[in-house]
């Protein structure tokens, strides 16, 4: 694996591993939800000897209604993320808005990730490098995967070799998502490790109710497809009960449903 991976898990031999999993809830909604899902997914992975990162947004900036939940507070959320991430040993990834914000959460997690609608955001991008950490930047919807290779150039230039990309989908109509899986080929020809994001990729946005919606019933699909096609990780969201998930349930994994899903995309990569 790329050596911006291999550095996250020093203690696990990765020659022989076939993926590495980002999952967690779409926010920090409480620290039980997070200590709960946190747990259950660590498990599923070291019995299946998958690399884990735990993932949750400490607040989510990016909602559709200005009602909607954005978080319990940023410290006390991203204390809830690195005091999982010791209690298990694993690494954290968060969200980041923000220049004023990559050094801030830097001093709690161990990647930065740059939302799809801000991958071309300059300054954001230096201030996520500046920081050291690992920079995983999401593909716009509006963004071939050729194109992503100058977000990549913005942060190596700045001194940071430990860059990701993360491919979720396009923009397909006004209130859809499709993905173009030559996006991840495309994108493994910068140099870099390339994540299929299994649960925005299924998102239906700007929804006239305010609240995006979704079509998990495909996330296995999406899944199987970016196995297939070569990603290095999988970007999963899941949780206990999506139904009642504060943000992004309606494309979010059931917290059940992920062993089997992972038992099935093993033998898939071990098949090609």
């Amino acid at each position: 694996m790329h050596t911006s991976i291999s550095s996250l898990f020093p203690n696990i031999d990765l020659s022989s591993n076939p993926f590495f999993l980002i999952a967690g809830p779409c926010v920090v909604e409480d620290e039980k939800m997070v200590e709960v899902i946190g747990n259950r997914v660590a498990s599923i992975c070291n019995a299946l000897e998958i690399p884990y990162i735990f993932k949750a947004s400490y607040r989510k900036a990016n909602r559709t209604s200005g009602s909607s939940f954005t978080g319990i507070g940023d410290e006390l959320a991203l204390q809830t993320i690195q005091a999982l991430g010791k209690q298990l040993n694993i690494p954290t990834l968060t969200d980041v808005h923000a220049a004023t914000e990559a050094g801030m959460a830097a001093q709690y997690v161990d990647v930065l990730q740059i939302p799809a609608f801000l991958c071309r955001q300059t300054d954001l991008l230096l201030a996520a490098a500046k920081t050291g950490k690992t920079v995983n930047v999401k593909k716009g919807q509006f963004v071939s995967g050729q194109s992503m290779k100058f977000a990549v150039e913005k942060i190596q230039h700045a001194g940071n070799p430990n860059v990701w990309l993360t491919e979720r989908g396009n923009s397909f109509g006004y209130q859809d998502l499709i993905v173009d899986y030559r996006n991840i080929p495309w994108m493994k020809a910068h140099g870099v490790p390339v994540i299929m994001d299994c649960t925005h990729s299924l998102q239906q946005p700007n929804q006239t109710s305010g609240v995006t919606g979704g079509n998990p019933e495909l996330i296995e699909t999406i899944a199987k497809a970016a196995i297939a096609t070569g990603a290095d990780g999988l970007f999963i969201e899941t949780h206990p009960d999506p139904a009642k998930a504060k943000s992004d349930g309606a494309n979010m994994l059931q917290l059940d449903l992920l062993e089997p899903l992972l038992e099935k995309l093993l033998k898939i990569r071990k098949a090609i």
